[in-house]
């Protein structure tokens, strides 16, 4: 009896093994002794795993991925001070076009001084005697009554072609920074500078590296923290 008994679970311990579901323990009673065997149940209700659909971004506008920076750096990019409109900050506004006013003005009158210098010049070096340059009573640029005038109309000419360029330089670096300013207001529009906020300063050994496989040492150092006193 208790062979035949043995044999039964031998065989139910073996398709429970092969099973790919597990069940719940239970005590199957046969004769005066009592064997815990492993029995598969299902569960009540079946959960299958759907696809929740994902909204595809990748054709639609591509302002919708970008943050508040990039976009405001974008707007300035494209229209001087619009950034700083979208920043809520319209007060800078007038500041900008009026640094750009300022440029304009010194970049069309160096380019229009630099123009008239060297037509005046090209005049006076035409050889042809019925051609009059537009400074030629000048007793500056008048070579008769001064003997280098020639060279100061070439040294004027220089004089307001530098200062264009310069002018411009001066423009293209107001453009970057009326940009550069968008970008950063933007960032700390998101920074947190309320009364919860704490600072800890304290000292901590830095790992110095002479090369990215070979460690030298410790160097003292220190750390700076913020962090929110909630």
């Amino acid at each position: 009896m208790k062979l035949t008994q043995g044999i039964v679970v031998a065989i139910i311990s073996a398709g429970m093994y092969l099973l790919p579901i597990a069940g719940k323990a239970q005590v199957i009673t046969a004769g005066p002794d009592s064997v815990a065997v492993q029995t598969t149940t299902l569960p009540d209700t079946l959960t299958l795993a759907t696809k929740v659909p994902v909204a595809d971004t990748a054709g639609g506008f591509f302002l919708s991925t970008w943050d508040r920076p990039a976009k405001a750096a974008l707007y300035s990019a494209l229209l001087p001070g619009a950034g700083q409109v979208y920043n809520k900050a319209i007060w800078k506004v007038p500041i900008i076009y009026a640094a750009g006013g300022v440029l304009g003005y010194f970049l069309i009158d160096n380019n229009n001084k630099y123009q008239d210098f060297r037509k005046a010049l090209l005049i006076r070096n035409d050889g042809d005697p019925n051609t009059i340059d537009k400074y030629a009573a000048s007793p500056v640029y008048y070579s008769e009554t001064f003997p280098r005038g020639k060279e100061n109309l070439r040294s004027s000419r220089d004089f307001y072609r530098r200062n264009r360029d310069l002018t411009v330089l001066l423009s293209i670096l107001a453009y970057g920074l009326n940009i550069a300013e968008a970008y950063v207001h933007a960032h700390l529009k998101t920074f947190d500078v309320s009364d919860d906020l704490g600072f800890n300063v304290q000292p901590t050994l830095v790992p110095v590296y002479a090369s990215p496989a070979y460690k030298t040492g410790l160097v003292p150092g220190i750390t700076f923290t913020l962090y929110t006193t909630k």
